[in-house]
């Protein structure tokens, strides 16, 4: 299904009358390898919620990114470790596909696992008052028009310095696993948008080297409210 999963995510919404009229709000963080976009989140999700607590809302808003594995493991009715290495940005190979269908009873294909997944990213998208981490969430909630695309980004050297710190790695080893990360993510997001697909443009992307956490929070959050998400 590939590039036309998110016009089928979109009729799937719109045939579920049970689902609330408005989709969202929803904001997705991506972000090249090395930027803290759970820490970003986490942050972000408490200034939310502390500015509608002011304004004595009812609304409380969640930021997610484990969850998502969780969820999908369970519709699927597998564990989360069978499934994990999708959320690796990994893809079984034709082969490896054959092999697991002839030696498990409850054989899930590849493909199927991912819609499972999108799935998944859709609900909570649709759901509304969450904040997305990585997952493709761009692609998947792009549509929706309550919704606000990060992208977190910094020079290649800066970010492995911080991964060959935190994972005590060389740097040589930090840069070549960067390169290959933000290269799966890529692969990740092409596979529901499509090759080459436009779709994947964020609204706003940030540069993690030159401004702090805070910063990064405070400008998502300003700009959540003047696009009207909050």
């Amino acid at each position: 299904m590939k590039g036309d999963l998110v016009t089928y995510l979109t009729n799937q919404y719109y045939k579920n009358e049970q689902i609330k009229s408005e989709p969202g709000p929803v904001i997705t963080i991506s972000r090249e390898y090395g930027c803290p976009a759970k820490i970003v989140a986490e942050k972000l999700n408490d200034l939310i919620n502390t500015k509608l607590s002011s304004r004595q809302s009812k609304e409380h808003w969640k930021w997610i990114s484990k969850e998502i594995l969780s969820e999908a493991a369970q519709e699927l009715s597998m564990q989360p470790e069978e499934i994990s290495y999708v959320f690796d940005y990994e893809q079984k190979g034709i082969l490896d596909d054959i092999l697991s269908s002839h030696s498990r009873k409850y054989y899930k294909s590849d493909r199927k696992i991912r819609q499972t997944v999108a799935n998944v990213i859709r609900s909570f998208a649709v759901q509304g008052n969450v904040i997305i981490v990585g997952r493709g969430g761009v692609v998947i909630a792009k549509d929706i028009p309550l919704s606000l695309h990060i992208n977190l980004e910094a020079p290649l050297e800066w970010r492995a310095v911080r991964t060959a710190a935190k994972y005590q790695l060389s740097l040589e080893q930090a840069r070549k696993t960067a390169i290959e990360t933000d290269k799966k993510r890529q692969e990740f997001r092409e596979y529901f948008a499509g090759k080459g697909s436009d779709y994947t443009r964020f609204d706003l992307s940030i540069n993690c080297m030159t401004l702090s956490v805070d910063e990064i929070s405070q400008l998502i959050l300003k700009t959540a409210e003047i696009r009207k998400l909050i």
